[in-house]
């Protein structure tokens, strides 16, 4: 759908998104999210703490360290700066780079999904893995 907008249609629609994910009940959405993408593996790890050669341990320790990696340092080290190029943009004047730009923010988005779901899959295995 995104890819379909013109830039300047593009732009406003990241202004509208990105006011509300930054306040309010979307604030509270996005911090829950990433807290609870971090803090459940970070529980099961000093559970799992006495058997740190575990498949359970080292599957948990890998998707966190991918969410950290993954999640955490995309989003502070490329995307919020990305959001910033895109909210920056004139709508009545776009820039030539707008198009990779919007590109590039779409890229960040496909790791963030991409990583996610890795993780995702990792978690669930470690808990599979976990003795009866």
């Amino acid at each position: 759908m995104q890819a379909e907008m013109g830039g300047r249609e593009f732009r406003g629609f990241m202004e509208t998104f990105l006011r509300y994910a930054d306040s309010g009940w979307g604030k509270v959405y996005n911090y829950a999210w990433s807290l609870g993408m971090g803090i459940p593996p970070i529980v099961a790890l000093v559970l799992l703490r006495h058997d740190p050669g575990s498949a359970s341990f080292v599957l948990t320790a890998i998707g966190l360290g991918i969410v950290i990696l993954g999640v955490y340092v995309v989003s502070n080290v490329w995307k919020t700066p990305q959001y910033k190029v895109i909210l920056a943009w004139d709508p009545d004047a776009l820039p030539a780079t707008w198009e990779a730009d919007r590109q590039r923010y779409f890229n960040i988005n496909w790791i963030q999904l991409v990583t996610t779901w890795i993780a995702f899959i990792l978690f669930l295995v470690a808990l599979l893995a976990l003795p009866h």
